[in-house]
């Protein structure tokens, strides 16, 4: 694997870039009209709720695999919401933090803390309030090991990646994406109150997943972060080193998708899904490498196809596994 680091900005650099953010701000922070429905809309986005949409994909099906039939409706609605806060709280935090660079780069210019619709003391504090509402949402209805799972989640996001790892080196997904691994931890705790090997395997899945899912959408905007002097692997290594990791990834998270079967927690259904899929996806990672070694740019190097096949291969892989267990 590749481990690459790099060092973090100059303090000259730093200092300027957080300058030039925050006059970027302070020139859109005193809109004449905020509007109450724009208002809303704004903190439903500082949540981010297309990646939540994710981490439930991966939380709702292993409460069926723990369960291995339908757990318990409430249960469920209970863990989802307490998860929707969690995670929506950990992304409020992370766009205070972030909101220096975020007002420089093309894809986050239009967040709520850049276009003023949210002031950074009320991100702050809802990303707080959210954060102790979903633990404490987790331990009195669900149980005390889903919370402090949630709430380790939700530190290792905002501390580890978030203020720690972004800003300093090319392996910021790699560690980082442990956070989005421990939605499924949690869905197993929840019905269980315990862990086990089966969530452990899932968590390992997502690990592997996280690299090849985030760098072609890095590839894909990596001047915006090369910009604001994010060290995301495409912005210091060549595409054809990016592809190769890529590709390292994708192979050891479908291998591990497969020791489900064998140590005794799913069936055939799964097993057959998560063969087609990985395959497929192996298909578009070596299709990947092949554009980038023939050093295809721009459009032609196609990089979103596997973006967004990754987002549809971790959908498909987690449904297998809530259908498996009526199949058996």
């Amino acid at each position: 694997m590749c481990v690459t680091a790099v060092e973090s900005r100059p303090g000259g650099t730093s200092q300027a870039l957080r300058a030039l953010g925050e006059g970027a701000l302070g020139a859109s922070q005193s809109p004449v009209h905020r509007p109450f429905g724009a208002r809303v809309k704004a903190f439903v986005a500082l949540t981010k709720p297309r990646i939540i949409e994710l981490l439930l994909i991966t939380t709702v099906p292993v409460m069926f695999l723990a369960q291995q039939g339908v757990p318990d409706l409430t249960l469920v609605l209970l863990t989802c919401v307490g998860g929707y806060l969690s995670a929506g709280g950990a992304n409020a935090l992370n766009m205070y933090i972030d909101r220096d660079i975020d007002a420089l780069m093309d894809r986050t210019s239009q967040r709520p803390l850049v276009t003023g619709m949210v002031s950074p003391r009320e991100c702050l504090a809802f990303g707080i309030t959210l954060a102790v509402v979903s633990t404490l949402l987790f331990g009195l209805t669900v149980n005390w090991l889903s919370a402090w799972l949630s709430l380790g989640a939700l530190l290792f996001y905002v501390v580890v990646y978030t203020m720690i790892l972004k800003r300093r080196t090319a392996q910021n997904i790699v560690w980082g994406g442990i956070a989005g691994c421990m939605p499924v931890l949690i869905g197993w705790s929840a019905v269980t109150n315990s862990l086990s090997w089966a969530p452990v395997v899932l968590f390992l899945v997502i690990f592997f997943w996280t690299p090849p899912h985030y760098w072609p959408l890095s590839m894909k905007v990596k001047d915006d972060y090369a910009r604001v002097g994010v060290p995301m692997l495409p912005v210091v290594a060549s595409n054809k080193v990016v592809a190769r990791q890529i590709v390292i990834y994708s192979w050891v998270m479908v291998a591990v998708s497969l020791l489900l079967t064998p140590l005794g927690y799913t069936g055939w259904f799964y097993t057959a899904v998560a063969l087609a899929a990985g395959g497929w996806w192996l298909w578009e990672a070596h299709a990947l490498q092949n554009r980038a070694r023939a050093e295809v740019t721009g459009g032609k190097l196609k990089e979103m196809r596997l973006f967004h096949w990754s987002i549809t291969y971790v959908s498909l892989l987690f449904v297998a596994i809530a259908v498996d267990p009526f199949l058996r």
